[in-house]
């Protein structure tokens, strides 16, 4: 019976842990000038292929859950 909780336990805390970094991944972002809008400069993540239009900066974080395209 210990040996099932703490099995338990351990499943658990690896659940949370590895849940934990799914918004941080590591993006590469890579500006796009051709598919730039006006004043809002397209970026594409070479790592999970994501797409964000920006004005000021490069995006801090991954958009690859947001449906692939995101407008920022």
């Amino acid at each position: 019976m210990p040996l099932l909780i703490a099995f338990i336990i351990a499943v658990v805390v690896v659940a949370i842990y590895a849940r934990r970094n799914t918004g941080t991944r590591a993006c590469r972002w890579r500006e796009d000038r051709a598919g730039s809008k006006g004043a809002l400069i397209k970026y594409n993540c070479i790592t999970c292929g994501a797409e964000a239009f920006r004005s000021t900066g490069i995006p801090d974080r991954c958009m690859s859950g947001q449906g692939g395209a995101s407008k920022l």
